[in-house]
């Protein structure tokens, strides 16, 4: 089971969070755990391919060092107990765009037999013009002429840094309020490219990518994402015309229509419940299509997921948090305590969670006996499993609230 971590295309590390600790999923499921670093930010994603041929593949760097880690998983991990064969790669908000990235990269072909991707449905990367300009932006921060670009060798790691974030910037300012998924690839500034070769077209839009159509798939999010408590002792306090003010801010003119959808779908939600479900419906959104598309291929399922849990710490504030369902995946949910409250209610969850992970990289399916049937994904009916206390299958649960959604855009 290989991990890929989270932060973007960015930040982050394979040992950053302790939800992320290997041991008790290697212990409880007979698996051998693996996590990777590679380079991120501009030393994986800055491409010079105007620049010269020798820097053909540098747009996306970052994404051959995790080919680099798989070819060396399969030809070392027997070494370890591991069997080949069955390589699950798992990976969690940019660690799930980098699960969708080498779906659709022919040299990660054969490399790896499962597949999940958790609050990362990113549906593009971006286009090699638009990673190009973020290049060219770089070079003109450090006084750097085309000619010269050699001298980037010689540039020092800060100041180098200091010149990507500054080009970002300009050319993309950071957006404000929760982010865009549908718009994640423009959002992100340094992130993989269509080059036509390493990664040939876009990985799940229009479709599904054919290379990986025997790969089955789990893919889904969290209930409240990015929009909670945390840091807002008062959050609970928002008031309803507080909360009609922050939806029109995304939803203009159309704010009474979008909470009188989401207030039937979730009645006992408290104002900032319903607007952090809003605010994270577009995460969800993209979870759904993607399992639709994957699924349309009809070669291998796709398994959807929503994970609802709300946590008991600092008063219920953080919610069901983006990251928080790791520690449950990786029965780490004691090791996690100040995100889980510890204890037999978030252990039991993260049993059921942990086995159906297990079981998935074991066989390609999810279910095991301490969860209710997991069918997978069909267009017609839009199984979800609910992950929470009680677990359960629901038909298109959020049906209402996505379609308003779309029909506004």
């Amino acid at each position: 089971m290989v991990w890929l971590h989270g932060g973007g295309f960015s930040a982050g590390s394979g040992q950053e969070l302790q939800s992320y600790d290997g041991e008790n999923l290697a212990r409880r499921g007979d698996v051998v755990a693996v996590s990777l670093n590679h380079r991120l930010n501009t030393f994986g994603f800055l491409n010079l391919a105007d620049f010269g041929e020798q820097y053909a593949s540098s747009g996306n760097a970052g994404m051959l060092d995790l080919v680099a880690a798989l070819e060396w998983v399969r030809d070392n991990i027997a070494n370890f107990g591991g069997d080949p064969s069955r390589v699950m790669i798992f990976g969690q908000s940019g660690g799930g765009g980098k699960v969708g990235t080498l779906m659709a990269m022919p040299s990660a072909k054969g490399l790896f037999h499962r597949a999940s991707i958790q609050s990362g449905s990113m549906l593009r990367v971006a286009e090699a013009a638009d990673t190009s300009k973020l290049a060219a932006a770089v070079l003109e921060e450090l006084s750097i002429s085309k000619a010269d670009v050699d001298k980037l060798r010689d540039v020092p790691v800060d100041r180098l840094l200091g010149a990507a974030l500054a080009a970002q910037h300009k050319l993309s300012p950071p957006p404000s309020g929760p982010p865009d998924f549908r718009r994640m690839a423009r959002l992100l500034g340094w992130s993989p490219c269509v080059d036509g070769k390493i990664i040939p077209a876009q990985t799940f839009d229009p479709q599904a990518p054919e290379i990986s159509a025997d790969v089955p798939l789990i893919v889904g999010s969290v209930l409240n994402e990015f929009i909670n408590g945390i840091d807002h002792p008062d959050a609970f306090s928002m008031t309803e015309q507080q909360l009609a003010a922050r939806v029109d801010e995304r939803y203009t003119g159309k704010s009474k229509e979008v909470i009188d959808v989401f207030r039937k779908g979730h009645p006992k939600a408290r104002p900032f419940d319903l607007y952090s479900i809003i605010m994270a419906s577009s995460v969800r959104d993209n979870a759904v299509k993607q399992a639709g598309l994957k699924a349309a291929q009809g070669k291998a399922p796709a398994y959807l997921y929503w994970f609802t849990w709300q946590t008991p710490v600092l008063d219920g504030r953080p919610m069901a948090f983006h990251c928080a369902e790791l520690s449950f995946c990786f029965d780490n949910t004691d090791r996690c305590e100040v995100m889980t409250g510890g204890g037999e209610r978030a252990r039991a969850l993260g049993a059921r969670i942990s086995d159906a992970w297990i079981a998935f990289a074991r066989k390609g399916d999810p279910n095991h006996p301490g969860l209710p049937r997991w069918a997978p994904y069909d267009s017609a009916s839009r199984q979800t499993m609910i992950l929470d206390d009680q677990c359960a299958l629901k038909n298109d649960p959020d049906g209402a609230e996505r379609k308003v959604l779309e029909s506004i855009g």
